[in-house]
């Protein structure tokens, strides 16, 4: 029932990325309904699709079509990272996000929209809408990068968060290398 429905909702809509998530959203709300026993155990790793997800997208998956490279494999490319950073709106996102890549923060940033954050501050619990920036750059800018949102976001407290990237495409490493300064 799952892939019947995801293959009828993928013909609804335009965009490749749009019909991935959709497809995602469609089973995992057809599961929630009809397999509700899978729920009760309290377990992700109970869900019958959990196999097929590792299967399919797991970085050691011999089908996989994309070339891998971890970070240190490759003397093309430098460590990278990622860093999220919420701002109060899309004009604020763009604002911030067009001066990183102008001052060669970043290669990348990507704004995430509808993000709703939940936080305490000054001893209340606040619920805001916001949106999220997805910077991608080598991990050695990140102080610099750091301080550039301080100065440039309104925020007193702004998020700069960074995760490692242990692997990748080599050419969208190589371009984030490139497109950065050093």
């Amino acid at each position: 029932m799952a892939s019947t429905l995801c293959c009828r909702a993928s013909l609804l809509v335009s965009s490749n990325a749009t019909r991935r998530r959709f497809h995602l959203v469609a089973s995992f709300s057809t599961l929630s309904s009809s397999s509700s026993s899978y729920l009760k155990t309290g377990c992700v790793q109970s869900l019958p699709f959990v196999r097929l997800l590792r299967s399919k997208f797991s970085i050691r998956a011999p089908d996989m079509t994309v070339p891998a490279v971890k970070m240190e494999a490759s003397s093309n490319n430098v460590p990278s990272i990622v860093v999220y950073v919420t701002v109060p709106n899309r004009d604020a996102g763009r604002k911030l996000a067009d001066s990183i890549v102008k001052e060669k923060l970043a290669a990348c940033v990507n704004i995430v929209p509808g993000v709703e954050s939940v936080y305490e501050w000054e001893g209340k619990v606040n619920r805001d809408p916001e949106e999220l920036l997805i910077i991608k750059t080598r991990q050695s800018l990140l102080p610099a990068l750091t301080e550039h949102v301080k100065a440039n976001h309104e925020y007193d407290v702004p998020e700069v968060i960074a995760l490692p990237i242990g692997g990748g495409s080599v050419e969208y490493l190589e371009w984030l290398k490139n497109s950065t300064r050093e």
